[in-house]
């Protein structure tokens, strides 16, 4: 059914118990997987997190995180956006990763806030987003989404491209994004998921061995839920995107974001530039840490929760922006 339970992984997930995943169709048809996770029966109702997860990513990936959570009052709603995970996907070679314009995974953000609803989740809706979930939850406190503070793990407000190379990616993705040539692969990515292909030394998401040890289980024994790289279509609705989003004035939304001081991945020009007009809001850089902070060690995802549970206690309404 349309709108009924999906699997989920528990063997893979290491989520807090009693977790479900749902089916849900947004409005323009496509059938997406949200995940759900309860806080610890032993804790206060400390709120929800809306978990915005990256690109290549899926609900499994973040059962830990949920776990940990858990422990500290928060129910977690993750999500596996439009052509990743059990979501359906643009094209029958289910690697590439593809969508046609950003404004797509808007409407994902809505099931995802009617599905909030349903579950009357409790309150107050902590957003938080990491890598392209920052993008996508940034466009979202611009069009009202209901939090009461957004917490970012290097969002993906600029994306890594050689200063000589940026008009040419822009030429080319521009040219193909409205031809069949838009489901091409990304030159010099792969469809193959990037922890089946790094081992962990020198890899660009995390330097905690065990965690990195944990992706790369997931993905074997769940193959089904990865991706490999994007497609010239998606690349120029990435750069569309990002740059529109700079333009903005920021969100009224309290908002603590956090880099790590060896990120490679996403460009950190933008995230230092857009918080350093973010009135209510606060950067944190994280010393040694690569891409994904939460998948880092124990202590420094602890930060992240201290970020959530700040803001979870800020004074004002649930909606800020």
């Amino acid at each position: 059914m349309k709108n009924s339970d999906a699997p989920l992984f528990d063997d893979i997930a290491q989520g807090p118990a009693n977790g479900r995943a749902f089916w849900r169709e947004t409005s323009d048809g496509v059938r997406i997987r949200l995940g759900f996770w309860p806080a610890s029966k032993d804790t206060g109702q400390a709120g929800t997190v809306l978990l915005f997860p990256g690109r290549t990513e899926y609900v499994e990936k973040y059962g830990l995180i949920a776990a940990e959570l858990a422990n500290l009052g928060f129910a977690t709603l993750s999500i596996d956006w439009r052509g990743q995970g059990l979501s359906d996907r643009a094209d029958q070679d289910r690697l590439l990763g593809h969508v046609g314009h950003f404004s797509e995974y808007q409407l994902d953000v809505a099931a995802m806030m009617t599905l909030a609803e349903e579950l009357d989740l409790p309150r107050p809706f902590i957003l938080t987003g990491h890598s392209m979930g920052g993008c996508i939850g940034l466009r979202s406190l611009h069009e009202g989404l209901d939090v009461k503070g957004a917490c970012f793990s290097a969002p993906m407000w600029g994306i890594t491209i050689a200063s000589a190379l940026r008009p040419i990616a822009w030429g080319v993705s521009w040219a193909l994004h409205q031809t069949p040539w838009k489901l091409m692969l990304t030159p010099g990515t792969a469809r193959k998921t990037y922890v089946d292909i790094q081992p962990f030394e020198d890899n660009m998401l995390t330097t905690d061995p065990e965690m990195y040890a944990l992706m790369q289980l997931q993905a074997s024994a769940r193959p089904e839920l990865t991706l490999g790289g994007p497609t010239a279509g998606w690349l120029y609705a990435a750069l569309r995107e990002t740059t529109d989003l700079m333009k903005l004035q920021t969100p009224k939304t309290p908002c603590v974001t956090f880099l790590g001081t060896q990120e490679r991945i996403v460009e950190s020009e933008p995230i230092h530039e857009l918080m350093g007009r973010w009135r209510e809001g606060r950067l944190d850089l994280m010393q040694g840490c690569e891409h994904e902070v939460l998948m880092e060690a124990e202590p420094i995802r602890a930060q992240v929760y201290d970020a959530i549970h700040w803001l979870a206690h800020t004074e004002g309404s649930d909606r800020e922006s």
